[in-house]
């Protein structure tokens, strides 16, 4: 495996960090509108695309709790952790044991300690077949090396878990049980989504990520720009596109090497 990739000590990046209130807003419910759509979709004779709203809320659920595992929305401390448990309960997972996973996989950048990581290095078949069990393992690995803490931020997902399960299941009402069924299959596609997908391949050649341009990078709510995430991860997600045109033009070479999630719908700068 190449050594991996640094941050560029040269390139301007400390003027991306602040957002403005309408900004955090806008982060704060870039879910739900994807939430409302889904359950409505559920609701109605076109229940089946219901499906692709939830793949959205989804994705943008993960943007939102991406952003305050690192701190980047502005908030308190307190409110990342409080938004980090009403994500869970949402998206039936433990967003605690992925906090603590994903700064374990900054800090370790695919080597052994890596546990998030090590999705990167499967083929794309054996991360599908992993998929179910990647939470899990999550779970038992912040668990064990987290400490009280996270146990404590642990069990408190868990109840939110329990306690929207409950709830919706009681409920009997068809679109909240379709929402769940959503939410499990998204689980267990997240190593290959969330992991896989912007790390295969790149411990070959050392970049800290895959990178992409275009269309493809803005329907994915900005979450492909995901190189540039591991060099500068205090840089909210909705900045990323203005520091890789930086990097692009002031790094030798870093346009050239970048490796696009998907190249042939990939748009170079």
């Amino acid at each position: 495996m190449h050594p991996r990739e640094t941050a560029p000590v040269h390139v301007p990046w400390q003027d991306l960090l602040d957002l403005r209130p309408w900004q955090k807003g806008i982060e704060l419910t870039l879910p739900l509108p994807w939430l409302a759509l889904s359950w409505a979709l559920y609701a109605s004779p076109l229940w089946p695309l219901g499906a692709l709203a939830s793949f959205m809320f989804f994705l943008c659920a993960l943007r939102l709790n991406h952003e305050a595992i690192h701190g980047n929305l502005g908030l308190s401390r307190r409110f990342d952790i409080a938004l980090l448990h009403l994500l869970s309960a949402l998206m039936l997972g433990c967003n605690s044991s992925v906090a603590w996973s994903h700064m374990q996989h900054h800090r370790h950048a695919m080597g052994p300690g890596d546990l998030e990581g090590h999705c990167g290095h499967m083929s794309a078949r054996d991360v599908l077949l992993y998929g179910p069990r990647f939470p899990l393992d999550l779970i038992r690995h912040c668990w064990q090396g987290g400490g009280r803490k996270w146990r404590l931020r642990m069990l408190r997902d868990g109840l939110g878990v329990a306690l929207v399960l409950a709830l919706f299941v009681s409920s009997g009402a068809g679109f909240l049980m379709l929402h769940l069924a959503a939410m499990a299959v998204a689980q267990c596609l997240t190593a290959f989504f969330a992991v896989w997908i912007t790390h295969q391949g790149t411990a070959r050649t050392g970049q800290a990520g895959r990178s992409q341009r275009g269309f493809l990078a803005r329907l994915a709510y900005l979450m492909f720009y995901h190189r540039e995430h591991h060099l500068f991860p205090k840089v909210p997600v909705s900045r990323l596109p203005d520091l890789a045109a930086r990097l692009d033009a002031q790094v030798p070479g870093y346009a050239q090497a970048r490796q696009p999630v998907v190249p042939w719908l990939d748009q170079a700068p």
